[in-house]
């Protein structure tokens, strides 16, 4: 049998390097699959027109949460006191403020709604225990008003806690407070002129 060619031992040489770089690949891609099996991205209700501002939050450490802000539920023994936010630079033509928290990564399959506010007066630069007078304390997906704390479940992959602050357009949502998120999220994404995020991450 003849030997064959230069070129052709080349070519069969790069061919078989392909199909292991593609095998390795393909291997990837299901190990990644695996580690991402169930996730599903959520659009974030804000105008993709709308500006920014800036918030902190004095009691993030390091991106977490102290066990103060935890969930008193679910498993979780924190002290499930709300988060202590400050922003500035909010747009002219803020008539009202709204903030929320949301896991973007609770097993779900569309994430959890930790806590929702609105009708915070358009004067408002700050948030702590105590909402100022008018402020609508929401229903968040465990049908409990007000604030509740991280609590993801045990095991699972760290959770992203996207905490934002919505500069809106209307001095009032109109909105009771026992509205589903889904929908209090849904009217105010037609007010929003602009917002500031900060996002937190929580594991057990």
């Amino acid at each position: 049998m003849p030997r064959p060619s230069r070129t052709t031992a080349l070519l069969l040489a790069s061919a078989t390097a392909l199909t292991l770089l593609g095998a390795a690949d393909s291997s990837a891609q299901v190990r990644s699959s695996v580690r991402e099996f169930g996730r599903t991205s959520v659009r974030s209700g804000i105008p993709v027109d709308a500006k920014r501002f800036a918030v902190t939050s004095p009691d993030l450490v390091n991106g977490g949460f102290p066990q103060s802000n935890w969930a008193n539920a679910f498993g979780c023994d924190g002290g499930n006191r709300p988060l202590h936010l400050e922003w500035h630079g909010a747009p002219e033509g803020t008539r009202s403020f709204a903030v929320t928290m949301f896991d973007l990564d609770a097993p779900t399959g569309s994430g959890f709604w930790h806590w929702l506010s609105w009708d915070l007066p358009a004067t408002t630069t700050a948030l702590g225990d105590t909402p100022p007078p008018g402020t609508v304390s929401g229903t968040d997906d465990a049908g409990l008003r007000g604030y509740l704390g991280p609590c993801p479940p045990v095991g699972d992959r760290p959770h992203r806690y996207r905490i934002t602050v919505y500069a809106l357009d209307t001095p009032s949502l109109a909105l009771p407070a026992e509205t589903p998120p889904a929908v209090t999220a849904f009217t105010m994404s037609g007010h929003v002129l602009a917002y500031a995020q900060v996002t937190a991450v929580a594991a057990r």
